[in-house]
């Protein structure tokens, strides 16, 4: 075991120091700066459990049962019990890693939010006077960020109309950007996020989620679709829709071109033949 570890009746005392040798050796690594700032945030979220950094075999276990409980996916889950399990795994404290939960099947159906079940949400925030909740909710399917790119949501960000997630730039609706900008005035926020708690951290998932999930019962949806993930499924698949419905005007104004040329310059003996075969 490692020394630096310390254990008593069962008990292993982790430090801080500990931790953050762990984040150095996977940045020597060559781990991405997002992807150590996610390993950071996920033991951070562990450690809260834990203040005392005082952990026991089944600590991690428990956290486990605890994350999916409060119905988060289990490829959430995993990543965070990796997270902790790495750290552990660096500290040589093998019996005290717990099992991840197993990937979700990716056949399986998910719950789909209509557009009408979308906009019951964002009246149900308004009549509830919930700004954050409302924005929130239109920030997922107006843009189709994720939760973690939340901190990207930047005043600077809505002034320029545009974010840039993962070398990708991500266009903001100008109605969104202005509803952002009055509600950014109302909180006194100049620069940064724009979705942060009151000591300035950014939202976690389970935050977030349970933000939306309050205008379930006023917007009569199923709680079920009141999250990021569905919202920005939402969006995918109105994109998707659009995209098919330009595929198909596309191809209908190539078919009237090519008839508009036939007319034109169309070899005159044609529709002769066609209909000389079509007779047969």
């Amino acid at each position: 075991m490692n020394p630096a570890a310390e254990v008593k009746a069962g008990a292993v005392r982790v430090t801080p120091e500990q931790m953050e040798s762990y984040l150095a050796r996977l940045a020597g690594k060559g781990y991405s700066s997002g992807t150590i700032q996610s390993y950071r945030r996920n033991l951070q979220l562990f450690f809260k459990e834990y203040p005392s950094g005082e952990i026991r075999p089944d600590s991690a276990a428990r956290w486990r049962e605890k994350l999916l409980a409060q119905g988060l996916m289990p490829s959430t889950v995993k990543l965070r019990i990796s997270s902790v399990n790495g750290l552990l795994a660096f500290l040589e404290l093998w019996k005290y890693q717990a099992q991840p939960p197993p990937w979700p099947n990716t056949e399986e159906v998910q719950p789909e939010l209509t557009r009408s079940e979308y906009l019951r949400l964002l009246s149900a925030a308004r009549a509830l006077g919930k700004e954050q909740a409302y924005l929130l909710v239109k920030v997922f399917a107006c843009t189709g960020v994720r939760v973690q790119d939340l901190p990207q949501v930047t005043v600077e960000a809505v002034q320029e109309g545009r974010l840039l997630l993962h070398k990708q730039l991500v266009s903001l609706p100008p109605s969104l950007c202005d509803e952002l900008l009055s509600y950014a005035g109302k909180k006194g926020v100049s620069h940064g996020s724009l979705f942060v708690t009151r000591n300035g951290k950014p939202l976690s998932r389970t935050n977030v989620t349970a933000l939306v999930q309050r205008l379930a019962g006023a917007a009569r949806v199923s709680p079920e679709k009141c999250n990021p993930r569905c919202l920005r499924k939402l969006y995918q698949e109105t994109l998707r829709g659009i995209q098919q419905n330009v595929a198909v005007l596309i191809e209908q104004a190539h078919q009237r071109l090519v008839e508009q040329e036939q007319i034109r310059v169309g070899w005159k003996e044609t529709s002769e033949v066609t209909s000389f075969y079509k007779l047969r």
